[in-house]
């Protein structure tokens, strides 16, 4: 149940469409394409006009870290791998390198550490420090096909997914996290690989991470198909 409280934090966090799907309602046969409506704009100003390449969020020092960091997964319980040692991330779709990935095959790659502070749609935030691999590695290494505009993020928490614009995918502080606050990312935060960047809300932010897919097609993903922004900009 979502209290005044709540309604204020997703008005002010994700506007109505959001609003109306938190709320477990999509606003009806009327309400329902302007709602629609509002995202697409929502999300063209937030790719076209607000994102900026270059624009870098604040880093912080280590010492300002938040004492918790709230936990989320869609799953009945929480998402956890059986054998990890089994684990990898596969990277397809329009590229012309297909790669297979272990963990221990992205440690080994250019590492990115930084203490950014954490925005939930719900209205939260938190400092945190995150270690991992830019994204923009990646996609060096598996070169996309000139038709590739965008990045569907699989997870296995109940299939859990979302769509990327390839610009801000390869934003310099878009990265594939392994780990948190000095550890190795725990199952709580996304084990064994999560997707971070401290330009997008954190639904956009793709945890227990499976496969990276680059396609032409604009990808959806688990709260944007139910009335979230699409492009979850902050």
């Amino acid at each position: 149940m979502t209290d005044r409280r709540d309604f204020l934090k997703l008005v002010a966090g994700a506007g109505a469409a959001s609003l109306a799907a938190a709320c477990n309602w999509d606003g009806g046969d009327v309400l329902r394409p302007k709602l629609l409506a509002l995202s697409r704009v929502n999300d063209w100003v937030g790719e076209n006009i607000l994102f900026s390449p270059t624009r870098l969020a604040r880093t912080y020092d280590a010492a300002e870290r938040s004492r918790t960091f709230p936990t989320y997964f869609i799953s009945p319980a929480m998402p956890f791998l059986k054998d990890p040692g089994a684990w990898r991330l596969r990277v397809d779709g329009l590229v012309q390198q297909r790669l297979l990935l272990s963990l221990g095959d992205l440690m080994r790659m250019p590492r990115v550490s930084y203490t950014v502070k954490h925005h939930c749609v719900e209205g939260w935030t938190a400092l945190a420090t995150w270690h991992g691999v830019p994204v923009s590695t990646i996609v060096a290494r598996c070169q996309p096909l000139a038709t590739a505009r965008y990045i569907r993020f699989t997870s296995f928490d109940s299939d859990y997914f979302n769509g990327w614009d390839l610009a801000s995918a390869l934003h310099p502080q878009t990265i594939l996290a392994y780990g948190m606050n000095d550890h190795a990312l725990s199952p709580g935060h996304g084990a064994p690989l999560r997707l971070y960047s401290p330009t997008k809300l954190g639904y956009k932010l793709t945890k227990y991470l499976v496969s990276m897919t680059f396609t032409d097609k604009r990808p959806g993903g688990y709260w944007e198909d139910q009335g979230y922004p699409w492009f979850g900009g902050i």
